[in-house]
């Protein structure tokens, strides 16, 4: 499921194959996705083209050279496709055609994924209540986010108004190199183990961002290596167990 690494790859992808071409066609896919009308979609995108990409949290920001931003949150299986050829990819919900006739789609098989239009990445942040990326968070910040709070900390963790762009996977990768149990209340907390989980958010994403671009795999140390029941545990002699998640993030910010 995408997290901040995966859309930072996402976005390396679009900045190599996407700038500085002009759209001449648009097609469109399942309603369920937009968040403008496709019309809309269509009148913004067609003569337009994009002019550089940023990245908060799980979303995706291709700016346009006219009208605006496209915004992408990417769901579950959500990725962006780069082609020459004619065939337009399976589960593809939006396709733009460029004028050297490369195109690009956004595939979505589960269609959990959201595409909007915006004015800029500062205007849907406000009106999204999106909280601040997770690699620009500054320690002094971090501990402001969890004072008084009463929720476990990786419900914390996950909660997009506070903190944008982890999700269930790396929030788990996080205090298993924390060594901070992921039901522990965040004011139940030292000073140290909050520490600790600030140092450990840095370090997973960076690693996973910078495999994830090159292509490589995960240290044997990651727990996300082995995330199944019965699994050796990559730092003792135990099993994997799991446990049903009862964290308080408000679940329509929950990660896809």
């Amino acid at each position: 499921m995408p997290e901040l690494p995966e859309v930072a790859y996402q976005k390396k992808y679009a900045d190599a194959t996407i700038l500085h071409k002009k759209i001449i066609k648009v097609e469109t896919g399942d309603n369920k996705l937009y968040h403008s009308s496709k019309l809309q979609f269509q009148k913004t995108l067609k003569h337009n083209q994009f002019t550089s990409s940023e990245r908060l949290g799980k979303y995706l920001f291709l700016n346009l050279e006219k009208n605006g931003v496209i915004v992408i949150h990417f769901g579950m299986t959500g990725k962006l496709e780069y082609y020459l050829h004619e065939e337009v990819p399976m589960y593809a919900q939006l396709t733009i055609t460029f004028d050297d006739y490369s195109k690009v789609s956004f595939v979505c098989p589960r269609k959990f994924g959201k595409l909007y239009l915006a004015q800029s990445l500062n205007e849907f942040k406000i009106e999204h209540n999106i909280g601040i990326d997770a690699l620009s968070v500054k320690n002094k910040k971090f501990h402001e986010i969890l004072k008084n709070r009463r929720g476990t900390i990786k419900g914390l963790l996950m909660n997009q108004r506070l903190i944008a762009g982890i999700g269930n996977l790396y929030a788990d990768e996080v205090l298993f190199q924390a060594k901070v149990h992921p039901t522990t209340k965040a004011n139940e907390l030292s000073e140290i183990e909050k520490d600790t989980i600030y140092k450990k958010i840095e370090k997973v994403l960076k690693a996973v961002k910078t495999i994830r671009v090159e292509g490589k795999k995960l240290p044997k140390n990651f727990l996300t290596t082995v995330r199944e029941k019965g699994k050796d545990c990559p730092r003792s002699n135990g099993k994997i167990s799991q446990i049903g998640y009862t964290g308080d993030a408000d679940p329509s910010y929950w990660p896809y």
